[in-house]
């Protein structure tokens, strides 16, 4: 027999496709984005914007059913150059992290938004942290997951721990040992390029990124790792987000978070492992904002966070 937690996350994707879901490709100049809408137009607006590297299908099912059943009008989608948005030739048509944040309100737009609860994990909070700043007649309300402060530097964080270099005063929280092993060794010995060895790696990242207080489900995780490559349009390309971080000054601006006045929620898990801490870091920065801190959580959104992690958002957005 199915696990409980496999037909409950069955039973709210099909509330949520009962309330209206439809997939839809959108436009931003010549890149395309794969959409996905769920629950009724009239209700709320919630976009989910994933992380660094990650598509939309990321934002689980059951998570997302949870959303639109209670009354949101819940979109998620694929960044570029991930899932079944456009494969970019990086060399021959470059971009910057300001076009994939151009990309979140391209998809507000496609869908005739003018504002909406922005919901961000991981980079997807960052981005979400920096439209709020920039742009804040398009939020109704934050929502970061697992983020890091915008203008912190997260990124020279990370890459400084790889490198095996010592800290910097003011330097954020490092990830913790397990995930710098597991990605310093991915650096050197990056894996082969055949779908096994691809899907492979991708489990143990996920195994490291979901900390050790939840049981990690592998079966689950390979089906999810492996319709993740296959929908794919290029795996390789996913690299691209790496050289749009490298390339993009204008990505992170510094002191950005004292003009957001959006209401914020900040959400880190008690087992984050790649960026510890830093959910109150944000927290401090933003007026007002508000830090839920939900026990077992690591980097990853296992169905044991659902229910909180729903009742948190759904209150947030109300």
């Amino acid at each position: 027999m199915a696990p409980a937690a496999h037909w409950t996350k069955l039973l709210l994707t099909e509330n949520a496709k009962g309330q209206g879901m439809t997939e839809r490709m959108i436009t931003n100049g010549n890149v395309e984005l794969w959409t996905e809408e769920f629950g009724d137009p009239g209700h709320p607006p919630v976009l989910l914007v994933m992380g660094s590297m990650s598509q939309g299908v990321l934002w689980p099912d059951g998570l997302v059913g949870r959303l639109a059943a209670a009354g949101r009008r819940v979109i998620r989608y694929d960044h570029r150059d991930t899932g079944r948005s456009s494969a970019i030739d990086f060399e021959a048509d470059p971009y910057t992290w300001a076009d994939i944040k151009d990309d979140v309100l391209a998809v507000l737009d496609a869908y005739g938004i003018d504002r909406a609860h922005i919901v961000g994990h991981s980079a997807g909070g960052l981005l979400g942290q920096w439209i709020a700043a920039e742009q804040p007649e398009r939020v109704l309300s934050l929502t970061v997951i697992g983020s890091s402060p915008l203008g912190r530097g997260e990124g020279v964080t990370l890459m400084r721990a790889l490198m095996g270099e010592e800290p910097r005063p003011g330097e954020l929280p490092r990830p913790n040992r397990e995930f710098i092993e597991h990605f310093g060794k991915a650096v050197v010995s990056p894996p082969a390029p055949d779908r096994r060895s691809q899907i492979d790696f991708a489990i143990e990242t996920a195994r490291v990124l979901h900390g050790p207080a939840i049981p990690f489900d592998e079966d689950e995780q390979r089906r999810l790792e492996e319709r993740i490559f296959d929908r794919d349009r290029d795996p390789a390309t996913v690299a691209n987000h790496r050289l749009a971080a490298m390339s993009d000054s204008t990505f992170e601006p510094v002191g950005a978070l004292a003009r957001i006045e959006a209401s914020t929620l900040v959400i880190e898990g008690t087992h984050e492992p790649a960026k510890p801490g830093h959910g109150a870091l944000i927290a401090e920065e933003i007026v007002g904002a508000e830090l839920l801190v939900v026990e077992g959580m690591g980097h990853t959104l296992p169905p044991q966070v659902h229910e909180p992690l729903a009742r948190a958002i759904l209150a947030h957005t109300s």
